[in-house]
């Protein structure tokens, strides 16, 4: 498993190398695409619209698991353009299952049980 901010590198040295079809091809082809942490890191632009391209691909074909800490209002700040948010927005949030999480983080909580008293 690699980190988005890896697929966006990965997604534009194939398209510098020009094998950026057989990368697309294959990320979309996967049964299931598991974006964990997403804005953790924001995208350079070429990365956001390579990525963008993906998650487009996959639009109703194949499942996408995304998680985040940040609203979707914030989702701006990691792809940058208002537009081409807006329009992932549309692909990523139609029919899908949106679990809003608001317990404690599993790591602080242990962390803080480690601590001494």
């Amino acid at each position: 498993m690699s980190s988005i901010l890896v697929l966006g590198n990965e997604l534009i040295e194939a398209r510098d190398e020009k094998v950026l079809g057989r990368a697309v091809k294959r990320y979309a082809g996967y049964g299931l695409l598991i974006i964990d942490e997403l804005g953790y890191v924001p995208f350079s632009k070429q990365g956001a619209q390579l990525i963008f391209q993906i998650l487009a691909e996959r639009h109703e074909r194949k499942p996408i698991i995304i998680t985040t800490n940040m609203g979707f209002g914030d989702w701006t700040q990691i792809f940058g353009d208002p537009s081409m948010t807006a329009a992932l927005l549309d692909r990523v949030t139609h029919k899908a299952n949106v679990i809003n999480c608001s317990w404690e983080s599993y790591w602080l909580t242990e962390a803080l049980k480690r601590s001494p008293k």
